[in-house]
């Protein structure tokens, strides 16, 4: 069954995905996902910035367990409430526009074209008119380098530089919240309310189950490089098509991390 939630004031429709009648959903069971997960209703997020032209006042910061940041409920000049991803600096009472003239300040929406280099944007159009898709996590930005007729280059959070069409659309400033890479969950409870169950490894699972399994004792895994379930490279693999055509727009691939090869 599909419920809805209403902000306060104007509403607009949140759907969930989950019912609401206990306190808990089932979910499909795959490896470490689980069915026992707090029921969590779905914020519909306005990442398109598809309000063009008018001013908006944030009302109020809050919390969306469906992303590791917080979301801002704005009320705009003709009555209309939408959520937008907050960002650092963000206050109640602010207001924000979306618009080709806009000013450069934080949480304001414009074309990259329009950008000064050397801003941090988030919430970055990949492709025109299909909405932020870029850096949208908690404390991630990207770093605007050059432009050119058709491109700008952007520095992502990934530390990849690459060229993106000038009329897509990104917000300024850097998502809120950065300090959600130190949080330590503490408990394995907490770990299963967020929908994850115990992850059994793979050394200790009989060879049939898994290709590191297997062996008398506490084994090697028997590879010269760790493998998935299903008997892929778990480490470095490439899983983008060679014929994608996006990938003549990246300039300097990112950098391998932790050591592991790239």
């Amino acid at each position: 069954r599909r419920k809805f939630c209403r902000p306060r004031g104007k509403g607009i429709r949140m759907a969930t995905k989950t019912g609401r009648e206990s306190g808990h959903t089932s979910m499909v069971s795959s490896l470490m996902k689980g069915p026992v997960q707090h029921a969590r209703l779905y914020r519909i997020i306005d990442f398109g910035r598809t309000k063009r032209g008018m001013f908006g006042t944030i009302e109020t910061i809050e919390y969306d367990p469906y992303r590791n940041t917080r979301v801002c409920l704005v009320k705009y000049e003709d009555g209309e409430r939408r959520f937008i991803l907050y960002a650092l600096g963000f206050f109640v009472g602010q207001q924000v526009i979306a618009s080709h003239d806009a000013p450069v300040f934080v949480g304001n929406a414009m074309p990259l074209d329009n950008v000064p280099i050397g801003t941090m944007v988030h919430n970055i159009e990949q492709a025109p008119k299909f909405g932020g898709q870029i850096a949208r996590a908690a404390g991630t930005s990207a770093l605007v380098l050059s432009r050119d007729d058709k491109y700008v280059t952007i520095k992502m959070p990934s530390s990849e530089v690459r060229m993106l069409p000038k009329g897509n659309w990104c917000t300024v400033g850097r998502v809120g919240r950065p300090e959600h890479c130190l949080i330590k969950l503490g408990k394995a409870g907490k770990r299963r309310q967020l929908g994850f169950r115990p992850h059994v490894r793979g050394s200790a699972k009989n060879a049939c189950d898994h290709p590191h399994g297997g062996g008398e004792g506490r084994s090697p895994i028997g590879h010269k490089h760790p493998k998935t379930p299903y008997g892929k490279c778990a480490l470095g693999l490439r899983t983008a098509r060679l014929a994608k055509r996006s990938l003549k727009f990246i300039l300097i691939r990112r950098k391998k991390k932790s050591g592991r090869p790239e």
